[in-house]
């Protein structure tokens, strides 16, 4: 009777999670649990899908008969072991079947977990695999990355464990060279690719090692699109957390999450983000094993302990700990806003036409009439806390305008602006500039559906068309981008947030300007936005500022008492 140490273990790791026996994320809990669903889904005849033990069982027994390369494990010429949370993902990827074709389920998957926690071993063994043991003819596996340095790191180890497994090399006729690996009597090869690699690979495999680092998705594509002639082709993406909420991995990683949430199903992708919870306390050690599954297996508690403590001690490593330990993405190195928090007030829901005919303040930035211009709409009510009491909260809409020549000579960004046109959640005009009188006539459209109070505009580029405004009857009020004026509302912004007392509708375009804002603080602890980087977008959070430093004027009875600074408001 056949027996399946591995697959059950797999199992196991998953009920423990979903019973909350293993401290995990929501995102591991709901990759578990999606596993169980399926299992017993898959006892239907008409489920398209079946969990093959043989097949997952085999593949994880082979991982286990290939060596460490480095470390004391290596030194001591150990096997690998597959932790629970490794079987799992193993086993899921290479044991649910399509029931017709008898193919691989997932053609896709999407691995986010943290440093030091065995990343490049999985993959490297995944990569061997593949080259070898995956029944594909001429199989094509490439160790995909945006540096040559990178693509070594996980096709380095491959290349070892080859090299100290004589016996699986001789079996499978494998020739070892210094950059590439193959199997002569089909053409089977492994190798590193960097960059965007061309069109004219057919890859059975490609392994995309921290996917975070590649600002553009064409290594990716590529390699995707390559793949149609394969039967079962594995996209093996294996990542930590990084900074570029604009790039194809954050873009991945949101599609991964959609998936989970069952927001957008696909059954050919399996994803599992190793990470921690909003409201988490990312101080709390507690924390560290939730995030770090092989916490006290490959990284050790002192070490995480440490990196957590200096994280607190010194301010300018905690966004480093964050994406690196805890799996926490975050934009800007020094960034102002805490992104978990801003995407916990976020309301997919939320419609703007649902707010007709209520008032609302307007903020204008217009920046360059060659880069993105955003207009946002600020809504307030109130809503009452734990205690009964009446708090004010913020609501906002943002609209963002870019001209086609921006998009077409945008380099870093430009995947993204292309989605978020698609999206509908960035509006191209016609032309190298934007034709500011099609802003006017998008507030002229706003000021009949709404009552629009006032509207806030930086002088900055804004002066012909505020007038233009003025004379169409609007309210109109310069907001010059002071400390004076800005730092009132930021510090308003971050509250809001804190307290539960702000909703966003979730606009991508708008949560990337979020990620991007950086805090100057000055000499009085008065803080102004900033951005790192010139691509690094910031207007419509700008927009929101502006229209919030003028409503927030209104929460104070008495203007004498009001902490804010109108001097350099101009009416």
């Amino acid at each position: 009777m056949a027996t399946y140490p591995h697959v059950n273990a797999a199992n196991k790791y998953a009920r423990e999670v979903v019973a909350k026996r293993i401290p995990a994320c929501k995102e591991v809990r709901q990759a578990c649990q999606r596993h169980l669903d399926d299992l017993k889904a898959s006892k239907s005849r008409s489920y398209p899908y079946r969990f093959d033990k043989d097949k997952a069982e085999r593949v994880c027994a082979l991982i286990h008969l290939l060596p460490h390369t480095k470390g004391k494990w290596a030194r001591e010429r150990r096997l690998i072991t597959l932790e629970p949370w490794q079987l799992f993902i193993v086993a899921s990827i290479f044991g649910w079947l399509k029931k017709k074709s008898g193919l691989r389920r997932f053609n896709e998957a999407y691995i986010e977990v943290e440093r030091k926690n065995g990343k490049s071993v999985l993959a490297a063994a995944i990569a061997n695999i593949m080259l070898c043991a995956d029944g594909e003819y001429g199989a094509e596996v490439y160790c995909g990355a945006t540096t040559e340095k990178q693509a070594w790191e996980v096709f380095r180890p491959a290349r070892l464990m080859l090299l100290k497994s004589p016996a699986l090399v001789s079996a499978a006729g494998i020739e070892i060279m210094a950059k590439n690996i193959s199997i002569p009597e089909d053409g089977s090869r492994l190798e590193p690719l960097i960059g965007n690699p061309g069109d004219g690979s057919s890859p059975s495999c490609a392994v995309v090692d921290e996917f975070h680092e590649h600002q553009t998705p064409d290594l990716y594509e590529t390699m995707l699109t390559g793949m149609g002639a394969r039967d079962q082709a594995l996209m093996f993406i294996i990542t930590t957390a990084g900074f570029n909420l604009a790039g194809p991995c954050y873009d991945k990683r949101r599609q991964a999450q959609q998936m989970l949430d069952g927001a957008l199903p696909n059954d050919e992708l399996f994803a599992i983000i190793y990470t921690i919870d909003d409201g988490d306390d990312w101080k709390d050690p507690a924390v560290l094993r939730k995030a770090n599954p092989n916490f006290g297996v490959s990284v050790s508690e002192e070490f995480l302990l440490k990196a957590q403590r200096d994280a607190i001690r010194y301010p300018s490593r905690q966004n480093s700990f964050l994406t690196k330990h805890l799996n926490v993405w975050v934009s800007a190195r020094t960034a102002w806003l805490n992104m978990a928090s801003w995407n916990a007030m976020g309301d997919s829901e939320l419609k703007l036409e649902d707010f007709d005919g209520q008032p609302c303040w307007l903020g204008v930035d217009l920046a360059s009439k060659t880069d993105i211009a955003s207009i946002a709409l600020l809504f307030r009510d109130e809503v009452a806390d734990d205690k009964g009491r009446l708090k004010t909260r913020w609501t906002v809409f943002a609209r963002n305008y870019l001209p086609e020549g921006a998009v077409e000579r945008a380099s870093t960004n430009k995947a993204a602006y292309e989605t978020w046109k698609n999206s509908g959640h960035l509006v191209i005009t016609d032309g190298d500039e934007i034709d500011f009188d099609v802003i006017r006539e998008e507030i002229r459209d706003l000021a009949s559906q709404f009552e629009i109070t006032e509207i806030s505009y930086d002088s900055w580029r804004a002066t012909h068309l505020a007038h233009q405004l003025m004379s169409d009857g609007a309210s109109i009020v310069e907001y010059r981008n002071t400390v004076q004026n800005m730092s009132p509302a930021m510090r308003e912004l971050e509250a809001a947030i804190a307290g539960g007392r702000f909703r966003h509708a979730n606009c991508p375009v708008l949560t990337w300007m979020a990620s991007n804002v950086v805090a100057k603080v000055d000499a009085k602890d008065n803080i102004f936005p900033r951005k790192e980087r010139p691509e690094n977008k910031i207007d419509g959070i700008l927009a929101i500022l502006m229209a919030l430093g003028r409503a927030a004027l209104t929460e104070f009875d008495e203007p004498e008492e009001s902490i804010y600074d109108t001097s350099d408001v101009t009416c």
